[in-house]
């Protein structure tokens, strides 16, 4: 009797510990396993671009959803909810019938994401299953399409914004022609991988923006970034303490951006006791440029380059020269239809006439006239006509006579045709070799090395 109650109550033991031992997954204990680490950054403090696809495919989990605890964050759009995993959880998943783990690992500053598999499993799914992370991540940013800001802070980390800058090429006051060859240039850099790389150059297009203050050159930025669905990296100069900083913030930008410096030409690199001007030229492009500087735009602004070192803008360094003059009656026209949405009006002749005088105003003058002025499209260009009479012919004056004290003429101005674009497909030996410097012009400037695309309006204002 005795005999027969222990092995009941042996059986009812064991009953419970295989009840146990399945709820607590024991037998994990037991299981060889390898562990993967994901990285944020990599040892050269280089962004780990899987760090940031494996975050977006963990929070897209069900796993996360269902798990007994989650952070909740507010989503850039409005009414979005974000799930986002704490430090130190772990959410499993399942792939191919193999089931695998990931841990939020944070440690001495530095975020990390560890992936547990079973070796059995590790050969058959590893590969596939990363290729599946990298599959959500791309159907993720095509749902998504959305541009972001990232500013430079005082520590030398990237800090973004939703970017929703309302500028479009569309909208931008610009000579019909050169907007053309603009979009035209742009199209053909999305689809020159090959050729970029085939010609041993990095995939890269940089531009100039130059002209007075209000002539549209950032929203000309924003307007860029739109077309090219690429992020915008603004980087700040007075907040890089030294080269060495410059660099890291190269470094830490990702493909498919904009990489924007401002009024390059205020910026007093001797008056800094570590940023120098050599360091703002490997930055444009140096060694380290060229090992990351692929799939990338970058674009400097400034209000004049007479007073520039010919270095910063030699071929290589800036491929595209635009200028952006003040407002002509053309591109008034282009601020009437997005300001008032007027195409045409009686003041219209004598408003050209105004212009082909000489009068003229930049474009943030006349845009914020006809703000003021929008629910009477008569009554803001009346007010446009009295502006360019009283204050256009006196800058317009002011600015001839500047132009001939300051600034001598340039041998390569005299000797330079901007008139049109070579295609850069051509197979012709000169051609090719003007193809490796990335630029499209049809004479030599031995000076500058550029091309303008604002050629055009150059000899209108002439005339």
């Amino acid at each position: 009797m005795v005999f027969q109650y222990s092995i009941w109550f042996l059986a009812l033991v064991l009953g419970f510990v295989a009840v146990a031992l399945k709820k607590w997954r024991v037998g994990d204990w037991f299981q060889a396993y390898q562990l993967f680490k994901v990285p944020e950054f990599n040892e050269n403090m280089q962004e780990n671009y899987l760090y940031r696809r494996v975050s977006v495919y963990i929070n897209s989990l069900v796993a996360l959803e269902d798990s007994d605890f989650t952070n909740l964050f507010s989503g850039k759009k409005a009414n979005e909810i974000v799930l986002a995993m704490d430090p130190n959880q772990t959410v499993h998943d399942t792939f191919l019938g193999a089931r695998v783990s990931w841990t939020n690992a944070h440690a001495n500053s530095c975020r990390t994401f560890v992936l547990k598999i079973r070796k059995r499993d590790k050969r058959r799914i590893l590969r596939p299953y990363l290729q599946h992370i990298h599959t959500v991540f791309d159907e993720f940013e095509q749902r998504k399409k959305e541009v972001s800001l990232y500013m430079n802070g005082a520590d030398g980390r990237w800090r973004s914004v939703p970017f929703s800058h309302p500028s479009t090429l569309e909208t931008i006051a610009m000579d019909s022609d050169l907007k053309n060859r603009v979009k035209s240039d742009l199209e053909s850099f999305l689809k020159s991988k090959q050729y970029y790389h085939r010609l041993g150059r990095v995939w890269k297009r940089s531009f100039l923006l130059y002209g007075p203050s209000g002539t549209g050159k950032s929203s000309f930025v924003a307007a860029m970034a739109k077309f090219l669905c690429y992020d915008v990296y603004d980087v700040d100069l007075s907040k890089v303490s030294n080269d060495s900083d410059l660099k890291q913030l190269l470094l830490q930008t990702r493909t498919k951006s904009v990489i924007v410096v401002e009024d390059l030409d205020r910026f007093d690199v001797g008056k800094t006791a570590t940023l120098t001007f050599a360091g703002v030229l490997n930055f444009m492009d140096g060694l380290l440029n060229a090992c990351c500087g692929d799939e990338r735009v970058m674009v400097f602004t400034m209000n004049t380059k007479d007073h520039i070192d010919p270095a910063m803008l030699r071929p290589g360094r800036v491929d595209v020269h635009i200028f952006f003059p003040l407002c002509d009656f053309n591109a008034f026209k282009t601020l009437a239809n997005s300001y008032l949405g007027v195409k045409d009006h009686k003041l219209f002749p004598q408003l050209e006439e105004i212009f082909q005088s000489g009068a003229t105003l930049s474009p943030a003058e006349i845009g914020e006239i006809m703000i003021v002025n929008r629910s009477s499209p008569s009554r803001a260009l009346k007010s446009v006509i009295t502006a360019l009479q009283i204050n256009g012919d006196s800058r317009s004056a002011a600015k001839i006579g500047q132009r001939s004290a300051d600034r001598p003429p340039r041998p390569s101005d005299e000797t330079t045709d901007h008139s049109g674009f070579l295609c850069r497909e051509s197979v012709h030996t000169v051609r090719e070799f003007r193809n490796l410097y990335g630029f499209l012009r049809l004479k030599s400037n031995r000076k500058s090395g550029s091309f303008d695309l604002d050629s055009n309006l150059n000899e209108r204002l002439r005339r």
